[in-house]
Order: structure tokens, then sequence, then C-alpha cells
């Protein structure tokens, strides 16, 4: 292919890039922006101080993508950088069995209800929504530009790197003609690193053995509802007792050098790359809900999330608010294509309007889960606007979902 740059790795992969991705690949701005948010603003400079000081961030070898813990110059985790081009199908993964996959299976590899390549901007949309609705359970995550020689990078990016260094070295005046010396940076979700927290999984083995203290189990529960109605509203299709996260501290009895502490424990709902589909699963797999199967999920929503997040679901320019915020999220993506977004859109809408029902009807996590899909859309005539609609049913329609997956249970 002429004027096509190709790198080729260990596996004889050939990863292809046209001349104008390479252009816009090396246009991309050093700069952060700023956000309205001076602890995350301070967290990022602390990665890139680190970054500049050779502190780098390591790769993640746990999933199916490359994302890396970031570190600040005292080698501390401080967060998580899942970079756009190192997702599952993208074109720098650097996990070989995605690769295999997408080789050896092209017509069946990714989930056909969600945009491919994406997962930066899920995570970062469900922080977003977990911010609107004050759930408190998701880390705080952003889109970012980081930059790093353990970054997966072409060949072609690390040569250039290397030749402009060493041109600056011997040639100063030339050197300072180039627009960057180091790798071009890329851009992803960071997710803020939460401290102490161990997989659900390993604290609900303990809690069947060990249960927990009245009051910490009601608080349990509370937070275990907002891990709820957060997957249900993005509509999480990867969401397993291994991806979302318990900090559970034992009570302590009083001594000679310490007072008496309460028991305490935490949720955080990580992982949440693969949401907002432009459809609910209809093909081989249902992607379920695996905190479905909980005894916590049989328990009818408390009146503490009901008064959390009833009001705001139920007004519909409270909604209308998520989407303009997801839209302006979304339109930072290159891709950005606003036929899916609206798609996305409407599944949200449509988990919505069952959750408030749900939570009116004094059901139970377990019970929302069966509740029939379906689908909110944007009347033609509306699409694209951002006004605030008093009368829903002028505005949308509502739409069921008629076609299941063949397996309902993976």
């Amino acid at each position: 292919m002429s004027g096509d740059i190709f790198r080729q790795d260990s596996m004889e992969e050939k990863v292809c890039i046209t001349q104008y991705e390479q252009k816009e690949y090396d246009s991309c701005s050093w700069e952060n922006e700023e956000f309205d948010d001076p602890s995350f603003n301070n967290l990022i400079h602390e990665a890139e101080t680190a970054i500049d000081a050779g502190v780098y961030p390591t790769r993640i070898y746990q999933g199916s993508s490359g994302s890396y813990f970031v570190k600040n110059v005292e080698g501390k985790t401080i967060g998580v950088f899942k970079p756009k081009d190192e997702e599952p199908y993208g074109r720098l993964n650097p996990k070989w069995t995605k690769w295999m996959h997408r080789m050896c299976c092209p017509c069946c590899f990714g989930r056909s209800c969600l945009i491919p390549n994406q997962g930066y901007m899920s995570e970062a949309g469900a922080s977003l929504v977990d911010q609107k609705l004050g759930l408190s359970v998701v880390p705080k995550t952003k889109i970012v530009m980081l930059a790093s020689e353990t970054f997966n990078y072409l060949r072609i990016d690390v040569e250039k790197s290397k030749a402009k260094k060493l041109v600056t070295e011997h040639f100063p005046k030339v050197g300072r003609k180039f627009n960057r010396l180091g790798l071009p940076p890329k851009k992803g979700s960071f997710q803020v690193f939460v401290e102490n927290f161990k997989d659900a999984d390993f604290h609900l083995r303990k809690f069947e053995s060990d249960p927990l203290d009245p009051d910490t189990s009601k608080n349990f529960q509370q937070q275990f509802e907002r891990l709820v109605v957060l997957d249900y509203i993005i509509r999480n299709t990867d969401r397993g007792n291994d991806n979302w996260l318990i900090n559970y501290k034992k009570s302590k009895a009083a001594s000679d050098d310490e007072e008496a502490t309460p028991a305490s424990i935490e949720v955080a709902a990580i992982d949440n790359g693969l949401a907002f589909p432009i459809k609910h699963p209809d093909s081989w797999r249902a992607y379920p809900y695996h905190w479905a199967w909980l005894p916590y999920a049989k328990i009818p929503f408390s009146q503490e999330t009901k008064d959390l997040v009833l009001d705001k679901i139920s007004d519909m320019n409270f909604v209308q608010d998520i989407c303009d915020d997801m839209y302006g999220l979304s339109l930072t993506d290159k891709g950005f294509d606003k036929q899916m977004f609206e798609k996305q859109m409407s599944v949200m809408r449509g988990q919505i309007l069952n959750l408030s029902q749900a939570l009116k009807d004094g059901k139970s996590p377990l019970q929302l889960v069966q509740m029939p899909s379906v689908f909110v859309e944007r009347s033609r005539g509306h699409v694209g606007t951002s006004e605030k609609f008093r009368n829903f049913s002028n505005t949308f329609t509502q739409r069921f979902q008629k076609k299941a997956p063949f397996f309902s249970w993976c």
C-alpha cells in the first residue's frame, strides 16, 4: 500500500497506519486540559512529573487490553491509564490473545451491541453518570493524554523519537525546530487508584462464614444498591464479581494505645469499559449482571436509595442533562458518530425508565433485571437538539426489544 507505514512484531503481525493517521498522531497536543477539579489536575501533574523523572507506568498483565498502573515520583500507584489504541481490538493492543481472536475468528469477535474501541470513553462516561447521580461508587475517571516508554508504540514512532533526541544532542539549533522530541502522547481514560480494596468475590465468600454486623450490613446493602443503579443505567455488559471492589475493615476494640474503631465498608465500581451499548444484547450472549445472583439482589431497594436517585431520574430534564453531558464528552472522540450516540442514549433512557418504575413499585435488583428491555427513542423532529422537554410523551417514543440472545445465562 503506497504511503503506508508498517510495524512487524515478534508474532509477525503487521499493523498498518496511513500517512493521514500518522500526521494526526504526530499533531496530538502534549497539553492536558485543565479540569474543574484541582485535586485531579494535581494527580495528572504528578503522573507527568514522574514519567519525566523516569518513573514509568507499569503494564497490568491481567485483562485483554493494554492498561497501566501510573505512579508518582515516589513510586506509589496513583491511577490506572487505559489508552484508546491499546483496547482489546485496538491496533496497538499488546495482548496477543485478542489478536489471535481477531485473526482466526473475524466474524464473531467483539460484542455486537458495543461500539468498537470506545472503552476509554465508557470508563469516563460511567464516572460522569456516577457523579451526576451522587452514587460515589466509581473512582473519578477522565480522559487525558500521556506518553511513556512503557506504552506500546509503532516502531517508527520509537525510532523517530530516538532520532530526534540524537539530532538535538548533536545539532541543538536543528533540534529546536522539532515540534516534539518525545513519543507521541496517547489518549485514554485515567482512573484514580483506590487503595486497600480487594475483589468483591474475595470478601463475599468470607461474609458467608463470617457475617457482617447489622449496621455494616445495612451500609453494604445501600452501597451495593448504588452499584446496581450504576450498572443498570449504563447497561454494563461486563460486571462479574471480580471487577468490582470492596474495602472492609473490621471493628477494633479499645486498647491502651488505640481507641475503639467501628467496622467500615466501601464499594468501588471499576472496569466500566464495556458499557453504553447501542442496543440490548440480542445475539449469542446476554451479558447478565452477575450481582443479580447474590442474596443482596433479592432485597427490595431501600428507602435511602429511593431518596437518592428517584426524584432525579423521574425528571426528564435531569435525564436530558445527563445526555447533554455525555454528548459533550463523546464529542472529544475523533470517531464520534451522532447516530450511534443517539442509539446509546435510547438504551440508557430505557434503562432509566425501568429503574424509576422499579423503585416506585418497591422491586428488588433481581426483579429489576427481569423487566422487559425497552428503548426510549427521540422523535425525529428533535434529533440533535439539547432543549429541555416538559412533555415526555410528545418528544420520545418507547419500543420494547423483541429479539432475545441465544444464551441467557452468559
